[in-house]
């Protein structure tokens, strides 16, 4: 059999089940197993994938998806080749458990799928019951501030980690929030995890310097961190990365929350709030040195800016594109 994944997750679930030997080609953002998709054809953006080079593979079975924006001209254009097209959609954790048994089935992987998910479900359904589960907001675009709501997996696996999500309660899969807004939800963690943006440019001096969130308990503790999309963003087989990842995070505010109570218990409330003053005087010099370096594209926003002054769309790797002509509302792949 020959197979061609147009998204990131689709082909990180066919090479998790043992069949990457099947794939002849993938789209231009699949990057994981690298030692996999290295090897492999390559037939363009998820948006703008080439349907004739899709066809010169003659495959017999081609993984696209419904996950983003503009993936329905891919389709049409797919189908008009007269190509086999399995199509999914996933919006839940329960969504890519039946998407993995279902690509295992197509593959002939039935029980390599059953056990995934079982292996994935012991770390997703996870219920810690801490006495105290930190507000962990995660960001996926800085300005507008996008965040997921509860329709999105990433409130299962903060669930799974120990904490929860703040916007657990609005019933969208991600929405663009206020200075307000944001205050109400009272994050004791932010979690930068930029769709199209790559671990290393990550700016936690952008979430740092804003005016409005000092007082949050996140900003007071420290406690912005920082986490691939490939793993909150991607459902697929990674997403058990991300519950770690996010545990991580969960460990981290206990450990401030312990701290903060030490320090307040053994000093004077007037040294506290010095203490607090100084901490907050000084941020901008502690996070000077994770400003990008020259060159590099800056995000904040709209199109990416590099140092030569040419504009780019932000490359998604499982994401949506966040383009300032349309609401950057960020779906993913």
């Amino acid at each position: 059999m020959r197979v061609v994944s147009l998204t990131c997750s689709n082909t990180e679930i066919v090479c998790a089940l043992g069949a990457s030997d099947l794939l002849v080609g993938v789209d231009d953002h699949s990057d994981f197993p690298e030692d996999v998709v290295a090897r492999l054809a390559r037939v363009g953006p998820d948006l703008t994938v080439d349907a004739k080079a899709v066809a010169a593979l003659r495959p017999d079975l081609v993984l696209a998806s419904l996950t983003v924006p503009g993936h329905e001209r891919v389709l049409e254009a797919l189908l008009a080749e007269g190509l086999p097209v399995e199509v999914f959609e996933p919006k839940s954790v329960a969504d890519v458990y039946a998407d993995t048994l279902r690509i295992g089935a197509l593959l002939g992987r039935t029980p390599q799928a059953e056990a995934q998910v079982a292996e994935m479900r012991t770390v997703l359904d996870a219920r810690p019951e801490p006495a105290f589960r930190p507000r962990v907001l995660v960001e996926w675009w800085p300005r507008p501030v996008i965040v997921p709501g509860a329709r999105s997996w990433v409130t299962q696996q903060l669930l799974a980690a120990g904490g929860i999500n703040p916007m657990g309660e609005r019933p969208v899969e991600s929405s663009p929030i206020t200075d307000e807004e944001a205050r109400e939800l009272a994050p004791d963690a932010v979690v930068i995890s930029w769709c199209g943006v790559q671990l290393d440019k990550y700016r936690p001096d952008v979430v740092y310097q804003r005016e409005a969130w000092q007082d949050f308990p996140a900003l007071r503790d420290r406690q912005v961190h920082c986490i691939t999309e490939a793993f909150l963003g991607r459902p697929g087989p990674r997403m058990v990365d991300g519950v770690k990842a996010l545990a991580r995070v969960v460990e981290s505010v206990h450990e401030a929350r312990a701290q903060g109570a030490g320090a307040r218990s053994t000093r004077p409330e007037r040294v506290d709030r010095r203490r607090q003053s100084r901490r907050r005087r000084d941020a901008p010099s502690l996070i000077a040195t994770t400003a990008a370096p020259p060159g590099a594209a800056r995000v904040f926003g709209g199109p990416r800016v590099t140092s030569r002054g040419r504009q780019r769309r932000p490359q998604a790797l499982g994401c949506a594109r966040l383009h300032p002509r349309r609401l950057p509302w960020p779906r993913f792949a």
